[in-house]
């Protein structure tokens, strides 16, 4: 009975492996340091959290004024902050929460600050400022802001020193962080010190380990501090957001389900769709690359030429290939495998620009893709023409609307380049289309042989668009379709 007792225990404390998603509310905002900037760094581990599937992620920008009802849905906060403090009300109903028996991780920038009571940039306050009192005790470490500091950046490793806490259990002994090593720092006597760094002379330390993994206790409550994170590069390192998410999970349940390694990629399907992502012969916004990040669902390789991209090795190591180069003609033995490749049913997706691809080779766009861009007019056929910045509207086709391609997608308002003056094949099947003068009628259709999974997007010029939701959701869709995969 008392093993039962206890299993149940642990499994309640744990929100169950399998149970409700563990509540996380980031408290960010204010600051305006470029290298601590909340903008960049709370969506980016928000969404590593998130893509663990345990944590369901909250964010809280406007901290000041926060109560205890605002909290209480909340197992654990993040501290992503490096400014003024929030005054006695909203640092109370914090102290009260982490005391009630819930959680609290910070890092990096919240080590020191306007928490201790000095002003560490004189631009935000003119004078000295009272501290939060309890502060220290929160996160277990007191210290003088100017006296704490670190050396000059560098790549160092980390050492589990406590290899029997569940934030550290079944991890590697070590891991690699890129960041400043801070040092001089005055943990208080009941601090549990996880993982240390050795602060090298010959970059500005003291010679000594420095401790950068802790945990202390607050009243009932759990807290974690890491002293790593200055910025974006640092914060994508395995080992910080490792130790980030199994000290959130830990910090808020008090025991830890999550794997020995967190990454800022979700761990890949077994079915993962393997794609080809083609470029070249045309410039585009570095936004496309985010087209294909942030899926379980795929995973991609990148070619930046016909040579590099389509070899007879393609046909085994891919499922699909998304075109975004520019080329009007293709090489004999590119033409062969890339041809091997569609025969043999793998998907085909072909976005903005990729329509002017291969035009030197008709059985390409009269029965693959269905539709050719004219750069030179032709006997029977004037030049088509382009035009950037256009505000324009894709439509579904309500006749498609439940292809799974667009199924749910809804209109597109983007601002784009419009392209007029166009051939399509006869058997195309539009998906959305846009009654702008200064474009074509088909914006998103498939190639004219149904035997096919080729698929036409001309929307994809801008960064604006690239970035959209509703065009992530179409391009992914369109991989996921083209594959024979389920689309969600």
């Amino acid at each position: 009975m008392k093993r039962l007792v206890a299993l149940m225990t642990l499994c309640l404390a744990a929100g169950g492996a399998s149970g409700a998603p563990v509540r996380v509310l980031f408290l960010t905002g204010q600051t305006d340091l470029p290298y601590h900037d909340w903008r960049i760094s709370t969506p980016f581990l928000r969404g590593v959290l998130a893509g663990t599937g345990r944590f369901d992620v909250k964010v809280l920008e406007e901290v000041r004024g926060v109560t205890a009802a605002t909290l209480a849905g909340a197992d654990v906060l993040v501290l992503n902050y490096n400014g003024p403090r929030w005054g006695d009300a909203t640092e109370t109903a914090i102290e009260e929460f982490v005391k009630s028996g819930k959680g609290l991780v910070s890092f990096h920038g919240v080590t020191y600050g306007e928490f201790y009571g000095q002003v560490f940039e004189k631009r935000w306050i003119a004078g000295a400022t009272k501290g939060w009192l309890a502060y220290p005790r929160i996160i277990g470490a007191q210290w003088e802001p100017s006296k704490i500091g670190h050396g000059a950046r560098h790549v160092f490793t980390v050492k589990w020193v406590d290899r029997g806490h569940p934030i550290s259990a079944g991890l590697e002994e070590s891991f690699l962080a890129n960041d400043e090593l801070y040092h001089k720092l005055d943990l208080l006597p009941d601090t549990k010190v996880l993982a240390t760094a050795f602060s090298a002379p010959e970059t500005g330390g003291t010679g000594k380990d420095e401790p950068i993994v802790w945990t202390t206790a607050f009243g009932r409550g759990r807290s974690v501090h890491i002293t790593l994170g200055h910025d974006l590069s640092a914060m994508s390192q395995p080992g910080f957001l490792t130790a980030l998410a199994r000290g959130a999970e830990w910090a808020a349940t008090g025991v830890v389900t999550l794997p020995a390694k967190i990454t800022a990629n979700p761990p890949q399907k077994k079915d993962a769709v393997r794609l080809l992502v083609v470029t070249g012969g045309h410039s585009y916004p570095t936004a496309f690359y985010t087209l294909f990040e942030g899926y379980d669902d795929i995973v991609w390789t990148h070619a930046a030429t016909q040579k590099e991209a389509f070899t007879p090795k393609m046909m085994d190591n891919f499922d699909a290939v998304l075109l975004h180069d520019m080329g009007e003609t293709i090489g004999e033995s590119e033409r062969t495998s890339l041809r091997a490749f569609v025969e043999a049913g793998k998907g085909v997706v072909s976005t903005h620009h990729a329509i002017v691809d291969y035009t030197s080779w008709p059985w390409w766009y009269e029965e693959v893709i269905g539709g050719k861009f004219f750069v030179n007019a032709v006997d029977g056929h004037a030049k088509s023409s382009y035009k950037e910045g256009v505000e324009m509207v894709a439509r579904p086709v309500t006749a498609m609307a439940n292809h799974p391609v667009i199924r749910g997608l809804g209109p597109l308002p983007v601002v784009d380049e419009a392209y007029l003056g166009m051939w399509h094949a006869d058997g195309i099947r539009v998906l959305m289309e846009t009654d702008h003068p200064l474009n074509d009628r088909p914006v998103v259709y498939l190639g004219p042989n149904p035997s096919r999974r080729a698929i036409y997007i001309q929307l994809g010029h801008s960064a604006g668009t690239m970035r959209h939701p509703g065009y992530r959701k179409l391009v992914r869709n369109a991989i996921l379709w083209s594959a024979g995969r389920l689309v969600p």
